[in-house]
């Protein structure tokens, strides 16, 4: 999940598809007492999903309101509110039927009217809705988001209450899988209408139609909860009882709460997940995040490639992930982060891995660079390397400054560290030289990376320019529905390109250390969108 230009959340924990059951536990029976007590790394901001922008409110919001789909293991669709969906048109025109037990926590039922006002809302330019481009394809929402067409001009209908239609200006591949991320679930409209500003600043501002329902939460506290909603459509399905959320914004101190048995989840900071990565409760949580280097390529310097592969090949990302990191996370193979989409079996990073620019090859990086000093006419280059100012970020530039100069002889590296927000705007500028990115997808498909690096796009701060690139992303966002080889092929080759020409130099994919208690089952956590799922998460005995 993404801010506006590119600002990633902290803790965007978009990790290893699969269902977290700690090691260690006897039984898979679920225990008397169905209460999980969870820690969160920063404050719940919303619970309204046309402003919702990070990643804890997201995942509060997922848990406690149903969408057409859900992100279950693997992020594969799961049943939500929709029973079945009609495709036709060549892949233009959805129809979902809903289902007709589900209602709202104040009794209203849930309709397809509901998905209408919620997308309109959304979209509409006076929402200010982050996320509103996601709408991109949906028949009319490019022109509703910039204001030249009303928000009834959006290309979705309520047929009756029960049944949804979508019409699409283009085919949209990834369309279903959009569906289950939270920007696309329905709202009560007399709710938002009857709480008007206050709607979704507080728990009792708010009304929830999914497995749980959020108490406690006063708009700025740092503790809430999920309880069961009884009312829910497959409330047989959810064992939970409860859920408890505190904020521990030090994992010093969360650490400390799950050794006294007062939290069943902690994360972990790059020292405690060195010292604890045996404990038999050691988890570690891949992130859909890819950091990598980004370089001004208006400046002649950086228009020259042997540049930028000669500073790709210096950096050892092994020993970057494994000594500075120290945090599970793992040197890139790509662009792409592992585990965020497969096709017949074969995950995408290694399907576009190449050796090319993000192996580690100091001869080859001194070979390129003097070919490159020699092509520039100079006999050394003075650069800045521009990075965040927290104390990960600074480890990781400096380990860069150190590996550059070591092994590119001429290279004289100036780190200048700013706040997040400081470094992003000027990175949107085009104020740098080189710059330390990163990304995290909104989303399980490979096109949530890639089109970042097209010309134009508002996010290619390095302003790389690849026709035939371009040519590959905008061919793989219009591929039929049936034709998903040659999709994937088309985005596969985009990948290596993009490596090959060092467009941008990927280094490592974060993750995230966590302990969790053996007995806690079923918790689904997925690569994007939407984290942790805890429809099916219980106690075991």
């Amino acid at each position: 999940m993404n801010l506006k230009k590119g600002l990633a959340l902290f803790v965007t924990i978009a990790a290893s598809t699969a269902a977290l059951t700690a090691c260690g536990s006897k039984s898979s029976q679920p225990a008397s007492s169905q209460v999980l007590r969870w820690s969160e790394p920063t404050e719940l901001q919303t619970l309204d999903l046309s402003k919702v922008v990070d990643t804890v409110s997201s995942d509060t919001i997922s848990n406690s309101t149903e969408g057409l789909y859900r992100l279950g293991k693997h992020s594969k669709i799961e049943p939500g509110l929709a029973t079945k969906t009609r495709v036709s048109n060549h892949g233009l025109t959805y129809t979902f039927t809903l289902r007709k037990d589900s209602k709202w926590s104040n009794g209203d039922p849930v309709t397809a009217q509901d998905f209408v006002y919620s997308w309109r809302r959304t979209v509409n330019p006076k929402t200010a809705s982050e996320y509103s481009y996601l709408f991109e394809g949906i028949k009319n929402a490019d022109a509703v988001a910039n204001g030249k067409k009303p928000v009834t001009a959006l290309g979705v209908t309520a047929v009756n209450k029960h049944k949804l239609v979508v019409n699409l200006d283009k085919n949209v591949p990834y369309f279903k899988l959009l569906m289950g991320f939270t920007v696309f679930f329905p709202q009560d409209q007399k709710a938002v209408e009857k709480y008007g500003s206050k709607y979704g600043t507080a728990a009792k501002y708010m009304v929830y139609n999914g497995p749980y329902k959020v108490v406690g939460w006063n708009g700025s506290n740092l503790n809430w909860r999920l309880v069961k909603n009884k009312d829910y459509w497959d409330a047989k399905a959810v064992k939970l009882q409860k859920i408890t959320f505190q904020v521990a914004k030090s994992t010093t101190t969360s650490y400390n709460l799950y050794q006294n048995k007062k939290l069943d989840e902690t994360y972990l900071d790059a020292e405690q997940a060195k010292q604890l990565s045996n404990n038999k409760d050691y988890v570690s949580l891949k992130q859909s995040r890819t950091n990598y280097l980004e370089f001004n390529q208006t400046k002649k310097e950086f228009q020259n490639k042997k540049i930028r592969q000669a500073l790709s090949y210096a950096v050892n990302r092994k020993q970057l992930v494994n000594k500075v990191l120290g945090n599970g996370s793992l040197s890139s193979k790509g662009i792409v982060s592992q585990d965020l989409a497969s096709y017949q079996g074969k995950d995408f990073a290694t399907a576009a891995a190449t050796t090319a620019g993000v192996t580690y090859n100091k001869a080859k990086a001194q070979k390129l660079w003097r070919e490159g000093l020699q092509e520039l006419g100079v006999k050394k280059l003075d650069f800045t390397l521009m990075g965040d100012d927290d104390d990960m970020s600074k480890a990781v530039t400096d380990y860069l400054q150190s590996q550059f100069e070591t092994n590119l002889p001429g290279a004289k590296v100036s780190v200048e560290s700013l706040p997040k927000k400081t470094r992003i705007t000027r990175a949107a500028a085009g104020q740098f030289d080189v710059v330390l990115s990163g990304w995290a997808a909104d989303f399980s498909d490979p096109i949530s990376f890639l089109d970042l690096f097209t010309k134009g796009n508002a996010y290619n701060d390095g302003k790389w320019d690849n026709a035939k690139y371009d040519q590959l992303i905008n061919a793989s966002k219009t591929t039929d529905v049936n034709n998903q080889g040659k999709r994937w092929q088309d985005l596969v080759a985009a990948s290596k390109m993009l490596s090959e020409d060092q467009g941008v130099a990927p280094l490592y994919q974060l993750s995230q250390a966590q302990l969790l208690r053996s007995d806690v089952k079923g918790v689904v956590y997925n690569t994007a969108g939407i984290a942790f799922n805890f429809k099916t998460a219980y106690i075991a005995k």
